[in-house]
């Protein structure tokens, strides 16, 4: 896999890498665009409760999901299906998690399942619930990104704990309909830097700068691939 296709299919965080597809490419969302709005709930939603469980487990290695709290999608939210044992985190996150100029933000078929880790379960993870409440509400996107930052200026939302990552290594996700549509990884969120500091999208560095909280919160995501699924077999990798 090429740079080109992979930077075509890591995710967000649901963290999705939808936006960086959008700049790299000069692509944005228009009224040609078939994802210009938000599609029925029902067309987010899983049917099977426990496909879901087992779908957001695979975002990491047994090891880590197994005692991972896991969060399902209802109607009226995310809804915990399983408590944990360990702090992650893990759930299967939908389009509107991906920053505001990515084509597919409404995308129905879009799956994410990731994993936080304890301080980012404490400290990303409620912008999660904060979109998909919105979403649920029937905001359209421009309100979605503007009542996420809003909620982080008025403290509703925590500030990012350091040492805050995630794991989305499923084979099973849906991460965009343009290409291959999944690519193994992890992702590491910061405080704003120059994302030469952390030589991202340098020639050759498997570092990737994921602009999901540009504008919005005072987070880098920066998106690593590797080469395994969260199963242990080989993933493509560049």
């Amino acid at each position: 896999m090429n740079r080109r296709t992979l930077a075509k299919v890591a995710s967000l965080g649901f963290a999705l890498i939808l936006g960086l597809i959008a700049m790299k490419q000069g692509q944005a969302q228009d009224a040609k665009t078939p994802y210009s709005s938000m599609a029925p709930l029902d067309q987010y939603l899983m049917a099977d409760r426990n496909a879901e469980i087992v779908l957001a487990r695979s975002a990491a290695p047994d090891a880590i999901s197994a005692d991972a709290k896991v969060l399902v999608l209802g109607r009226h939210g995310y809804e915990t299906a399983v408590e944990g044992k360990n702090g992650f985190v893990c759930v299967v996150e939908r389009g509107w998690m991906s920053p505001s100029n990515a084509p597919e933000f409404w995308n129905p078929k879009l799956r994410g399942p990731v994993c936080f880790n304890p301080p980012a379960a404490r400290s990303v993870l409620p912008a999660t619930y904060k979109r998909t409440e919105l979403a649920l509400a029937g905001k359209t996107k421009a309100e979605i990104i503007e009542g996420n930052k809003a909620a982080f200026e008025k403290g509703e939302l925590p500030p990012l704990e350091p040492g805050s990552m995630s794991y989305m290594m499923s084979k099973e996700a849906y991460l965009t309909d343009r290409g291959d549509h999944n690519v193994a990884h992890l992702m590491f969120y910061a405080p704003p830097l120059d994302g030469k500091a952390w030589g991202a999208d340098l020639t050759n560095s498997p570092v990737m700068l994921n602009p999901q909280f540009n504008g919005v919160q005072p987070i880098d995501v920066f998106i690593v691939p590797v080469g395994r699924w969260s199963d242990g077999s080989a993933a493509p990798v560049m």
